[in-house]
């Protein structure tokens, strides 16, 4: 089977998957989409197929999880936390579901702008590729103090990178004098799934628990279906206005270009830009949705593509967590040496799969989430189980853990998961922050304790 034909297959199914993930609301994007993409990658799929399948991903889970935001008011995943209220002022005047048009057709636009200008914005970034890998070390610690700041923990998240970083360098140092490997996988796996088990603890603990306990069940009133447009395709210039198709145009073009900066403030940052140039609750609200979903795709977009073309190690907030997998994924990815998707793949094919993985994505879910986001949503919300998502993707991360490492792997996936799910939900020292630290951690502790 060619190469083309598997890339076309993987992004299908990356469609349809995350296509349906978006639906169910609270769902992180580094928890899902790292055991997905690593599982596509140990499974042997082509480097083309991968990319294909990531972009595919991107697109889907951030098309559709503007369906609970919308309609619902709960935030579909973190980057849709700053959709939050503006998409809660048209639900109030009675209009969700233009809201939701709004946020559909301004993620389209944005992922096809961010697309081009991440390749050729990756390309002139190559030329200083030389000097980011040999000070890699150095850049990952500054980078974790400086996204440390910035986070929701703040001066604790900066406190806790030495202490973090110790953990991590002793329990590196454990399991390699068990396997006899430096194991990565599973402590990619143990971010990425640790405030989802943190959750499971809460629960277990009777101290804990007291803070999840509801008296009553949630209520949600959802708007009758309504259609204003023919065929089954809409067609997103005409759901915008020649104004916030404009807008919505320049700030993913900008986000695009900002590829070191949170997607979350990035998206918060445009919104207010946009909002403050609009009057009205209704134009305000609508033009900001528009351009801040846009923004949402845009950055994950850039944010994986050029330190991937550029550098081939992870200095972005998305490189460092969904997209780590592109990355690091030993034994056939890795950045330390460089030997990844940046080796792997001209610009131009950069471009090509990413643009095949977009298409498809869009095919699927953008006419999916605008024809049946009503019945979707009643179908996830009778009968789809938040806890069953949960376990699911933890049994996934504890699959591939065992997959590299036996029991050691399983046992160190849960350690971390435990240790950084309780510092990102008590803290707030957030994933991309232990992201960071890992990828520091070995700098730190050589230069701090000679090991």
């Amino acid at each position: 089977m060619s190469v083309l034909v598997i890339s076309i297959l993987l992004a299908l199914a990356g469609a349809i998957i995350f296509s349906l993930i978006g639906l169910v609301s609270g769902t992180d994007e580094t928890a899902i989409m790292v055991p997905f993409t690593l599982l596509v990658i140990l499974l042997g799929a082509p480097p083309e197929a991968v990319f294909s399948f990531f972009m595919a991903a991107v697109l889907a889970k951030h098309l559709t999880h503007a369906i609970p935001t919308a309609l619902m008011g709960i935030p579909g995943d973190t980057t849709a936390v700053p959709l939050i209220d503006h998409a809660s002022s048209l639900r109030r005047l009675g209009v969700p579901h233009v809201a939701l048009r709004k946020m559909l057709s301004g993620g389209l636009i944005g992922a096809f702008i961010a697309l081009p200008t991440a390749v050729l914005f990756g390309q002139f970034l190559g030329q200083f590729a030389d000097f980011f890998k040999s000070s890699s070390g150095l850049i990952f610690t500054l980078a974790a103090i400086l996204i440390a700041y910035f986070s929701k923990g703040k001066w604790v998240s900066v406190l806790m990178i030495i202490p973090f970083a110790f953990f991590i360098k002793s329990i590196d140092t454990f399991s390699f004098s068990v396997v006899e490997k430096h194991l990565s996988t599973s402590f990619f796996l143990g971010i990425a799934i640790g405030p989802m088990l943190s959750d499971i603890l809460f629960s277990l603990s009777p101290a804990a628990r007291k803070g999840l306990v509801r008296s009553s069940a949630k209520e949600y009133h959802l708007a009758p279906e309504t259609k204003s447009w023919r065929g089954y395709f809409p067609n997103p210039f005409r759901v915008l206005t020649g104004r916030q198709t404009a807008y919505t145009a320049a700030t993913s073009f900008v986000s695009s270009l900002t590829f070191a900066f949170s997607p979350v403030g990035m998206t918060s940052l445009m919104g207010e830009i946009v909002g403050s140039r609009n009057k009205g609750v209704y134009k305000k609200a609508s033009s900001s949705l528009a351009s801040m979903n846009g923004v949402t795709e845009s950055t994950y977009i850039a944010e994986a593509i050029i330190p991937l073309l550029a550098f081939g190690i992870p200095l972005s907030p998305v490189a460092l967590g969904p997209a780590s997998p592109l990355f690091n994924a030993p034994p056939v990815f890795t950045s330390e040496p460089v030997n990844n998707l940046h080796n792997m793949l001209t610009p131009w094919e950069f471009f090509l799969y990413g643009l095949i993985g977009l298409v498809i994505a869009a095919l699927i879910a953008y006419p999916f989430a605008m024809n049946y986001a009503r019945r979707a949503t009643v179908f996830v919300m009778k009968n789809i189980s938040q806890e069953a998502i949960v376990g699911m993707f933890i049994g996934l991360a504890c699959l591939l853990a065992f997959h590299e490492a036996q029991l050691v792997g399983v046992m160190l996936t849960l350690t971390m998961a435990a240790v950084g799910g309780l510092l990102n939900r008590v803290l707030g020292v957030s994933s991309g922050v232990q992201f960071m630290i890992f990828y520091g951690s070995t700098y730190m502790m050589s230069k701090l304790l000679g090991v």
